[in-house]
């Protein structure tokens, strides 16, 4: 090991391999009690980071995010749910977490998570949920407001 630090509630550790040299980083997460998740047929299962990482990231799949803000989404779901100190979260608990982080963050994954994550019976309550939307206050803008470049054009010979 070469170095370690502390980075908000992990470690990261840079190494090196003793036979080639590389250097490499690990990172290190603090284990807690296992949590589980009660499904909406009543089956239990273990709560799993990456299945909330690839929910997260289906919505906001070509979205203009910061790097790394889906991952401090998750971050701080899941400090939410392991602050909860309940050793099962329905989904439903977990899925409103998550709607509430992406309508502050980006409105179009708000609708694309909620299109999956809420029973919406037909076109008009889906809309329903746009107008609500829409009519809330501005959201912030991810990137700042810059004119799009200009194409160049081909001369013809």
């Amino acid at each position: 090991m070469v170095d370690s630090r502390e980075v908000e509630e992990e470690v990261r550790r840079r190494r090196e391999c003793l036979a080639c040299g590389a250097r490499f980083t690990t990172s290190e997460r603090i284990m807690t009690k296992s949590l589980w998740v009660i499904k909406k047929d009543d089956r239990r299962e273990e709560y799993q980071r990456e299945k909330l990482l690839t929910g997260i990231r289906k919505a906001c799949e070509k979205r203009p995010l910061p790097a790394g803000t889906i991952e401090k989404t998750v971050d701080g779901i899941e400090a939410e749910l392991f602050g909860l100190g309940r050793r099962e979260v329905p989904t439903t608990i977990i899925g409103d977490m998550v709607m509430e982080r992406l309508k502050q963050l980006d409105h179009i994954a708000y609708i694309r998570f909620a299109s999956v994550y809420r029973p919406f019976a037909d076109l008009a309550s889906l809309k329903q949920e746009v107008d609500t939307l829409a009519q809330a206050p501005t959201q912030l803008a991810l990137l700042p407001n810059t004119s799009p470049p200009h194409r160049l054009r081909r001369r013809r010979a």
